[in-house]
Parts: C-alpha cells; sequence; structure tokens
C-alpha cells in the first residue's frame, strides 16, 4: 500500500460479510451492494465480458437490484462493453437534445442506437459529454448522427 494512502474501498469478499459499511446511502442500495458483491465473490468472472451484451446485462440482472441502467451501465464501465447503452440514463437523453434542441425518448433513443452497433458505449460517452455543457458546440455532423 502506497504510505499516503489511508483508505481504500473494500473488497467484494469484505463487503458481502460486513452488515454495514458506514455509508449514509438507502437500506435498498445497500442490499444491492451487498448482493452485487456476494455474487462477485462467487462468481470471479462476474465482471468480464462473456458473450454478447444481451447476455452479459442478463447475467448482471440476476443480481437482487440490478436493473436495466444498472447492467447496461456496469458493462459499460467496469466490463467495458463496446456496445452498452443504458438508453434510460437522462444524461444520454439531455445529450440528445442538447444536440438535437429537442427531447427525446429512451425507446426512440435506444431504436436510434441500433445503427451504432456495436460501439454504443462510444456514443453514450459524446451523449454524456454533449449533456448541458458550455463547452461542447454540437456540430452538424453529430445532430445527423442522433436525429
Amino acid at each position: 500500500m502506497h504510505p499516503d494512502l489511508s483508505q481504500v474501498f473494500p473488497t467484494a469478499k469484505r463487503l458481502a460479510s460486513v452488515s454495514s459499511i458506514g455509508l449514509r446511502i438507502p437500506k435498498a442500495r445497500l442490499r444491492t451492494l451487498k448482493a452485487a458483491a456476494e455474487a462477485a465473490v462467487a462468481d470471479p468472472k462476474l465482471f468480464r465480458a462473456l458473450g454478447n451484451i444481451e447476455q452479459t446485462v442478463a447475467r448482471l440482472q440476476t443480481i437482487d437490484g440490478i436493473g436495466e441502467w444498472t447492467a447496461q451501465y456496469i458493462a459499460l464501465r467496469a466490463i467495458r462493453d463496446m456496445d452498452a447503452f443504458p438508453s434510460t440514463d437522462i444524461g444520454l437523453l439531455r445529450g440528445v437534445a442538447t444536440i438535437n434542441g429537442k427531447a427525446t425518448s429512451a425507446a426512440s433513443l435506444l431504436s436510434r442506437a441500433e445503427s451504432w452497433r456495436p460501439w454504443r458505449a462510444y456514443a453514450a460517452q459524446h451523449l454524456w459529454a454533449a449533456d448541458g455543457s458550455a463547452f461542447c458546440k454540437p456540430t452538424a455532423h453529430a445532430a445527423s448522427l442522433v436525429s
């Protein structure tokens, strides 16, 4: 351990075995965190890419408290699946609105994102970057991608 490092996040094994982690989070979120830790202990390959994005999301959704958005987000961030796309994410929806100048639904965004396969995670990164950023001036090309 680095000499200046005074705290680290607990391991999955430790999280799975404690009744409290000392964070002020809702009880449901704590149960989900513990369930994810227990699943990671039971399956060391849980956060590795195994199959396509649909299989990955389905596997993650077997964990108590993990829904579609969370599974997609875990697949995008932790598993680094290039096709993960949390279409109901408010930041993505705001990013599209920033680029297009009008709101869209999650279903509409998901439908549009089909043409971005298998690179939808990269599109998500661009949409998050466009989310209300005063520094982001969407180009005509960017607008053509999401309209």
